[in-house]
């Protein structure tokens, strides 16, 4: 985390994310007078004035002094955002958390090719996300190291080997936050049917999803031997996980993420071309 530490990092858009990782990057000793945010919201820039940030709306400002530039906008106002700014990051590490824009696009845009693309997930929000990174190849091992620094302060970061494996953290992390919580609606709901009051069914659903979760970061078994390890025979786990292997559980999820990542893809293909 030191290296990162005595960088000058701005952000273009400090929306949720952008905030979850600044948040994170203060709490990890960042001094604040080395953030800078710009955004064309007031009521976001006042926002993080109270985190003694710099903001501004000028985003050409916000870069100037620059050693990296998080750029965090929708995909919709990239091109427009972008495309003013090219030709000023000489000297400038470019990190990517826009959903479904490719390296080949920001390059392109930026006239750079240091440019290390993103695919972070909601948990970042309260530190605990898992973010899965790519790097053009003229990132060299110092950049990399940077950017993991800068990512790290809200969760876990995991590089992949090809910029094709982006639209599968896509599918699995980037995504995945909401099928939990599809799976938490569900118990809670069956809880209540079951004749819980709706407090308790969810208090014991959050809890439940916390310490397997737990249990699956901690141990030294994999969650195919815990599942085992809580499953007697004839017991009650095994009666309802009978009832999700006769409906294909698993297959439909198999099933759910590869349409997620098809997805990803195309996305990412509508993005290039709008920009074209």
């Amino acid at each position: 985390m030191s290296a990162v530490l005595n960088c000058n990092i701005s952000f273009i858009g400090g929306g949720n994310m952008a905030q979850a990782l600044i948040g994170g990057l203060i709490a990890r000793g960042m001094p604040s007078t080395r953030i800078t945010v710009a955004d064309p919201v007031e009521k976001i820039r006042l926002l993080l004035e109270e985190k003694d940030v710099h903001v501004t709306e000028d985003n050409q400002a916000a870069i100037r002094d620059a050693d990296i530039v998080v750029f965090a906008v929708k995909p919709q106002v990239l091109a427009s955002v972008l495309q003013p700014l090219k030709g000023q990051f000489e000297g400038k590490l470019v990190i990517s958390i826009v959903a479904g824009a490719e390296i080949a696009t920001i390059s392109a845009l930026l006239d750079t090719d240091r440019v290390v693309r993103v695919m972070p997930n909601t948990p970042a929000l309260v530190q605990t996300g898992a973010h899965g990174l790519y790097a053009h190849d003229a990132v060299d091992s110092k950049d990399r190291e940077l950017a993991s620094q800068v990512l790290a302060a809200t969760g876990l970061t995991i590089w992949v080997n090809s910029e094709a494996q982006i639209d599968a953290v896509t599918a699995v992390s980037g995504s995945g936050p909401a099928y939990f919580f599809y799976m938490m609606e569900s118990m809670i709901r069956a809880g209540k049917n079951l004749g819980l009051d709706e407090k308790v069914a969810t208090a014991l659903t959050l809890q439940t999803a916390l310490g397997a979760a737990q249990m699956a970061i901690t141990s030294s078994n994999t969650p195919a031997e815990l599942r085992k390890n809580v499953t007697s025979p004839n017991g009650t786990t095994q009666a309802a996980l009978e009832v999700f292997d006769r409906a294909q559980v698993s297959q439909n999820i198999q099933a759910a993420l590869a349409a997620a990542k098809t997805r990803s893809q195309e996305l990412a293909a509508e993005l290039s071309d709008s920009i074209k």
